[in-house]
């Protein structure tokens, strides 16, 4: 019914199974507008943001440091970083890394594309990083794990001493809503180096541009 009504949908799911099962059986095009293995609506704002503010034509040379739990935009970057150049490192408290298969098939491509990607519980790898970005503690269907997660995460706060051991040059990136106190303090959120609402404006731009390419006449099918 839906694939009758639309010429595409977009599904922001809980489950990323149940996203590949949409998308097996529709006739037009799906996007992912979030699941619970990735976000790449979001990486694709990212992605923009960055090239825009750093004034670059591509992200060869790059480090960009995430801090936090090891959850769909860790697996995004990973993803992004088996396509385009750049340095990827994920800092997280033992016990929250990302998906295993999901890092070891962005370590065993990256070389090809001039990228490198690790995984660290030590706060230093972030010296020298280009972008300093976090989300939030408990992600979408974890909010019961919280106080656990407060303990564990304490700290990887990315807060202004965080932001001084990156260095001057490191741009702060959060893909929203941020709980401030927790993953991220006021200052760093209001601070020069933060381009967060830029970042969530790119959002718009960026899914304009995924649907221009699914409504493309070549991705319409018997519709075009």
């Amino acid at each position: 019914m839906l694939s009758g009504y639309n010429d595409a949908i977009m599904a922001r799911l809980f489950s990323h199974d149940d996203l590949l099962e949409l998308a097996q059986y529709s006739d037009v095009p799906v996007i992912n507008g979030l699941t619970d293995y990735n976000h790449p609506c979001q990486i694709m704002a990212d992605a923009l943001t960055v090239l825009e503010v750093k004034k670059a034509a591509s992200f060869a040379g790059f480090k960009v440091a995430y801090v936090g739990d090891g959850n769909n935009m860790v697996h995004s970057w990973m993803r992004l970083a088996r396509v385009l150049p750049l340095e990827f490192v994920c800092v997280c408290p033992p016990g929250y890394e990302p998906d295993a298969a999901t890092t070891a098939a962005a370590q065993a491509s990256a070389a090809s594309v001039g990228s490198k990607v690790t995984v660290t519980s030590d706060l230093d790898a972030i010296k020298g990083a280009d972008v300093v970005y976090t989300d939030v503690w408990a992600s979408m269907g974890q909010k019961d794990t919280l106080d656990e997660k407060r303990r564990a995460f304490a700290p990887y706060q990315v807060d202004e001493a965080a932001m001084a051991l990156a260095g001057k040059q490191a741009t702060f990136m959060h893909c929203l809503p941020a709980e401030r106190g927790l993953e991220t303090t006021d200052g760093v959120m209001e601070s020069a180096a933060s381009v967060v609402f830029r970042q969530a404006e790119n959002r718009m731009h960026a899914q304009n541009g995924v649907m221009l390419h699914c409504l493309d006449a070549g991705h319409l099918g018997p519709r075009a």
